[in-house]
């Protein structure tokens, strides 16, 4: 019996000797960051849960009739009465941006001169923040380019076409729902 638990003992030590050979050292974990999986998690069934659609309408964005201006994913979406989205588009944000939160549109220009000198059309404003009129915008030519960072402006830039699409969408009084 002896002889047996020091076979038993002598496999367990060295299967923890190789174990602790081929273990990264405490400060080899320090060193290395970890990175989040990239599968899908599993759901309380077991089964994965779909990736998030990056196109889809935030969650917390309200109901009814609206606008959803999503701040960090830089998009726009129209929602009619049943909650249904009818469009969506990419944005270019401007350097003033207003906090999260419900807004009403408050006035329309069909063609102006935005505040960094860009001729654009279908200006659709909604806020006020920091003296700076806040509203979406199309560059009549086109261009979504960044805003200058060294100016204070409020207009959030799309193509064209959406430009006329949140034209036709958001008259006097729309609700714009802004989302972090």
């Amino acid at each position: 019996m002896a002889g047996l638990t020091a076979a038993a003992l002598a496999a367990v030590g060295f299967l923890a000797y190789q174990a602790s050979a081929t273990a990264p050292s405490p400060a080899e974990l320090a060193a290395k960051p970890t990175t989040p999986s990239t599968a899908p998690s599993a759901t309380a069934s077991g089964k994965p849960k779909p990736p998030k659609d990056p196109l889809a309408l935030p969650a917390a964005s309200g109901s009814g009739e609206r606008v959803v201006y999503a701040l960090a994913d830089r998009r726009v979406w129209l929602v009619n009465a049943k909650n249904q989205v009818t469009r969506t588009f990419s944005v270019m944000p401007s350097t003033v941006n207003p906090p999260p939160g419900a807004y009403a549109v408050s006035s329309r220009s069909g063609a102006v001169r935005g505040s960094d000198g860009v001729q654009i059309e279908h200006v659709v404003r909604f806020a006020t923040v920091q003296d700076v009129s806040v509203g979406f915008s199309a560059a009549v030519d086109g261009s979504t380019p960044e805003p200058d960072p060294s100016r204070k402006t409020g207009g959030i830039r799309m193509k064209r076409a959406d430009g006329d699409a949140l034209w036709s969408f958001a008259v006097i009084g729309a609700k714009v729902v802004v989302v972090a």
